[in-house]
């Protein structure tokens, strides 16, 4: 059943051809910081926030983090969790996700059966997601135990798309890792883009229009971006990549 946040989001992409989000790592920020930088994001054009990192250790600081940037935007926040303890009561969504290429069951399966139930106890919105981890993957790749996809491998990730699309996962995330050198290659997109129904999501390298532009013009449905938001100028950084996928709508 397609949630309120999920129909948002679809609807969006609907009307605007692609969207942009702004993940932030709360492990990173204080929550006076946080609100700022989605405040920023949010006057930018950016769609929702997402709040999760590769590591973390407070569920205290996430729940604060989480309230202050609910009360300063008023756009959908949305959970992107690394473990059953980045999981708040007060957002409104969570990316009920799959690590579609870790060795280790906990990611594919076993954190997700711990955190159901505090799912349907907060009454979260999950959004079901296949994860999958391409390139350098980053600090998310080693936490994760995942056997990244090289680059030049795009049948590799049309694979894992797929299956995670036929076990019901209606949004596929190609993630090149926080902070990566390159961002995931058009032809990957493109070949992912045209084997799936699923929304297609796409983050990992994004710090530029042109390669915003890039990813949307080869099928990416939902840019996310993080890594440009830890480094201030914040509205500035924003609004180019926004101004980016704007370029490919028209």
């Amino acid at each position: 059943m397609v949630g309120a946040i999920e129909r948002y989001l679809l609807d969006k992409i609907s009307a605007e051809g692609a969207i942009h989000i702004t993940l932030i790592d709360p492990e990173k920020v204080t929550p006076s910081q946080a609100s700022a930088i989605a405040k920023k994001a949010k006057a930018s054009g950016t769609s929702a926030i997402m709040i999760g990192g590769s590591t973390f250790v407070s569920t205290k600081h996430l729940d604060d983090v989480v309230k202050t940037v609910k009360r300063a935007t008023g756009i959908p926040i949305i959970l992107f969790p690394n473990n059953v303890t980045s999981i708040s009561r007060y957002a409104d969504a969570i990316w009920f996700m799959s690590l579609l290429n870790s060795v280790d069951p906990y990611f594919l399966i076993g954190a997700q059966v711990l955190g159901a139930p505090l799912i349907r106890k907060y009454r979260l919105e999950p959004i079901p997601l296949g994860y999958i981890i391409v390139g350098e993957g980053g600090t998310a790749g080693i936490v994760g135990k995942a056997v990244p996809i090289p680059y030049d491998k795009p049948e590799l990730a049309v694979a894992h798309a797929l299956a995670g699309q036929y076990l019901g996962m209606r949004f596929i995330y190609l993630e090149a890792g926080s902070g990566a050198k390159k961002p995931v290659p058009q032809e990957m997109i493109r070949a992912v883009k045209q084997h799936i129904d699923a929304t297609l999501i796409v983050g990992g390298g994004i710090r530029s229009r042109t390669q915003a532009l890039a990813a949307a013009s080869a099928g990416a449905d939902i840019i996310v971006t993080g890594n440009i938001v830890e480094n201030g100028q914040v509205k500035d950084r924003v609004s180019e990549i926004v101004e980016g996928i704007r370029r490919y709508r028209t």
